[in-house]
């Protein structure tokens, strides 16, 4: 990639963003020197290598590699058999310190069991933990090694701490003498070369025997080791060399340690070299809000939602960039300040960014073309020094560009052509951008020629896109419209700024008719355009309020359907229940009765268990007469009954038909089956027959009406006892008809015993019915031979 193109889309200030997020000073070094490739698969490792660092970054808190030091010098001099000294160590063990940074990161990382491309980098690491220890222990600060990294170390400073206090204990006895604190300039003890010393007057030298080892500037003072306290200066001095021996010894043992670990120091660098650098690239991408783009060869750019990197992330507007499918050229109009150029750079930024790498500032889905060299020839270039106006200096870098591009190059002008005569400038521009369409080069150019409109307009691979411009505003959208061809809104512009009008006027009647036309087009191009983004907009708000209202409605029924499954459930789960419990107060009965028929039994047990079957039965009646009076408070009393209404009494829980008007205290009849019963109007529920009828809403027979409403209100039993025995055989047919229809296991028909006559009318009829499976007269508890149970087929 030739560096030209690099200075003129600022490419430096992206690589300068990179390493200020580098810990290492040679990452720092390598991310200024990044480069784009031209290879597709390296280009795809590249980017996959970053997206996994970011996915970390996002996944959790960030990683530091401050601390990293290349120890290659340090090593050299292991290996010609050199010590390394406490800085030296120290480095070494700071990059060990990194190591172990690094490799509990990814332990974190791996208790998710997340395996990437950077896995092997980190598995590289070896934190060398008892090396860091040691080294560590041994070894304060540069300036200062630890008391215990040796025993001999610590009996020599214990002695040299001793051998100090003595010394301090001997001048301070000279010093608290009278005579001698006469001819001391201070009363204080110093040290010079090594040697503990008294500043004693220049004229008194005489009077304190001992060795001068320096003086004053101003020659007053004489820094005198007192005869007293040589020999002890001596034995410190002893000390200290044996001190400084011990600790040449510790660091050579030291570097013995590091030398036999040199190759794991070299791969834990490079590994974290590499992830240095990796995740500089992850950060940058995390400030920028990038994604990783696809890669082509076909020459093809999609960028969604693209921003240029370099401006306000809270300013900037995204621009959505098609090239290189259906035409390969894009011919870029509008005003100036509209956002042409930036657009322009925007592109040649990113495919920059995307070959280096580097993740880009854009949406989802965005793709990019690799190409082997990208051109760009925008800004004014003009140069006083090789008298080049601003024509020539572009047109020289149009030159070499027209040289070298292929079908391989992404070419950007920035205002092709401009700078002369504009006709000429026009149809230079043409020409050079039908040579590149035919060299197959990917194109993108900015310019005010109306030609160049025309142009894409009647070209084949050749489409127009323009920079969106607020007339009332004066103001620029910033943004990227393709397929419309843009207005440079010179006349708008200048009326808007306060330009005569009459001068505006004069300027529109210079325009031929055909430039009149043409710009007439480009407004009503405009206007159907924002009109058709307007319709747009509605259409996907329609479509969201669509959604939302589906989506309502797909939740209100999952939770019908879920309360209705519950509420089945629990009346099959309570009438399980309640049969059970029949079940057992039967059986139990016919215990009782067993035992008490056989006369073992005293009365009163038979007739404490007849009060309690009895108590059992009130406390259920009870228990349904609370919940019926509950509902009955829960609902509103109709308004306005009919005669023929359907409704439901509430607390006899049975569908009846309004039989009389209710009166002035809300009394009336409702005939429920054979049962006509005088009930307040606060106890019913109008039931609407045309929602309710199952018939009517799916469009089903009368039949099944009938058998809903005959379920709903034909009793278990009926009564005969009274009638003569025609009437009681009319009756009787009827109810049969309805209850079979109603799906009535069995009925209960009582005739009472009498003479028997009715008893046998009854049998006799029921005898020559088809319905019926089965009859006989009632049991112990079921009425005796009063009563005639049948049973349907």
């Amino acid at each position: 990639m030739n560096e030209k193109v690099l200075h003129t889309l600022e490419y430096h200030k992206i690589l300068e963003q990179l390493a200020s997020y580098a810990s290492c000073e040679e990452v720092k070094k390598r991310c200024l020197s990044l480069r784009p490739i031209s290879d597709i698969a390296e280009i795809e490792d590249l980017q996959k290598t970053t997206a996994d660092a970011l996915t970390r970054l996002y996944r959790s808190s960030s990683i530091s590699f401050v601390g990293m030091h290349d120890p290659d010098v340090s090593i050299k001099r292991l290996e010609i058999g050199a010590s390394l000294n406490a800085a030296e160590l120290l480095s070494i063990c700071s990059l060990l310190e990194v190591t172990k940074r690094a490799k509990a990161y990814n332990r974190t990382e791996r208790d998710e069991e997340h395996v990437d491309s950077l896995t092997a980098l980190f598995d590289l690491l070896e934190p060398l933990t008892p090396l860091h220890e040691e080294i560590r222990r041994c070894i304060l600060s540069e300036d200062e090694i630890a008391d215990d990294a040796s025993e001999k170390l610590h009996r020599i400073r214990k002695s040299i701490h001793g051998m100090s206090e003595k010394i301090h204990a001997q001048l301070t006895s000279l010093m608290n003498n009278t005579t001698t604190r006469s001819y001391l300039q201070d009363a204080v003890v110093t040290m010079r070369d090594g040697r503990y010393c008294l500043p004693v007057k220049a004229d008194s030298k005489s009077f304190v025997p001992g060795m001068v080892h320096d003086q004053s500037s101003t020659g007053s003072t004489l820094f005198i080791e007192p005869m007293a306290v040589v020999n002890l200066n001596n034995e410190l001095r002893e000390l200290e060399l044996q001190e400084q021996e011990e600790i040449n010894a510790i660091l050579a043992n030291l570097s013995n340690l590091v030398a036999e670990q040199t190759e794991a120091l070299r791969q834990n660098y490079t590994a974290l070299y590499e992830l240095d650098f990796i995740f500089s690239k992850a950060k940058l991408a995390k400030s920028q809000d990038g994604m990783a783009p696809t890669f082509n060869e076909r020459g093809f750019i999609r960028i969604r939602q693209g921003r240029h990197p370099l401006l306000d992330p809270k300013k900037v507007v995204p621009i959505d960039v098609t090239l290189g499918d259906t035409y390969q050229q894009l011919i870029v109009t509008g005003p100036n300040t509209g956002g042409k150029t930036v657009s322009l750079k925007t592109v040649g930024l990113l495919t920059l960014m995307g070959q280096s790498g580097l993740h880009i500032p854009a949406a989802d889905r965005s793709e990019l073309a690799v190409f082997e060299e990208i051109f760009a020839d925008i800004g004014d270039e003009q140069s006083i020094e090789q008298s080049l106006s601003t024509f020539s200096s572009h047109m020289t870098n149009i030159i070499r560009i027209l040289e070298k591009a292929d079908n391989r190059s992404l070419v950007l002008f920035d205002e092709l052509c401009a700078g002369t005569d504009p006709t000429e400038g026009a149809a230079l521009a043409i020409s050079i951008l039908h040579k590149l369409y035919q060299y197959g080069s990917v194109t993108m150019a900015t310019t005010h020629y109306s030609e160049l409109k025309v142009y894409a307009l009647t070209s084949q691979g050749v489409e127009n896109a323009c920079c969106e411009f607020d007339v009332e505003t004066l103001s620029p959208t910033y943004r990227l419209l393709i397929g419309i061809p843009g207005k440079s809104n010179a006349f708008a512009i200048s009326q808007k700024l306060g330009l005569a009008e009459n001068i505006i006027l004069d300027a529109k009647e210079r325009m031929s008719q055909k430039d009149v036309e043409f710009e007439d087009l480009l407004a009503n191009l405009e206007g159907s355009r924002q009109t058709i983004e307007r319709e747009q907009a509605e259409i996907e708000r329609y479509k969201a309020e669509v959604e939302e209202l589906k989506r309502k409605l797909e939740t209100k029924q999952e939770a019908l359907d879920s309360s209705r499954e519950k509420i089945l459930r629990e009346a099959n789960e309570e009438a399980a229940r309640i049969l059970r419990e029949a079940k057992e107060l039967a059986d139990e009965t016919i215990r009782n009765f067993n035992k008490y028929g056989q006369g073992t039994a005293p009365m009163s047990q038979m007739e404490e268990e007849r009060a309690r079957v009895r108590g059992k039965m009130s406390e259920h009646e009870r228990k349904a007469s609370e919940t019926k009076k509950a509902a009955a408070k829960n609902h509103s009393a109709p308004k306005k009954l009919r005669i023929g209404d359907t409704v439901k009494v509430l607390s006899m829980n049975l569908r009846g038909t309004v039989h009389t008007l209710p009166n002035a205290k809300g009394d009336l009849y409702v005939q429920m089956g054979i049962l006509r019963s005088l009930v307040n109007i606060n106890d019913l529920v109008l039931i609407d027959e045309d929602s309710a009828s199952p018939s009517k809403k799916y469009g089903g027979s009368g039949g099944s009406k009938l058998k809903m409403s005959k379920s709903a209100s034909v009793s278990t039993e009926i009564n005969l006892i009274g009638k003569t025995t025609d009437e009681a055989i009319a009756l009787l047919d009827k109810y049969l008809d309805d209850a079979y229809i109603a799906h009535l296991p069995s009925v209960r028909i009582v005739h009472g015993k009498g003479t028997g006559a009715l008893r046998n009318a009854v049998h006799a009829h029921l005898r020559r019915q088809k319905i019926v499976k089965d009859f006989h007269l009632g049991e112990f508890g079921e009425g005796d031979a009063g009563v005639t149970i049948a049973e349907f087929k």
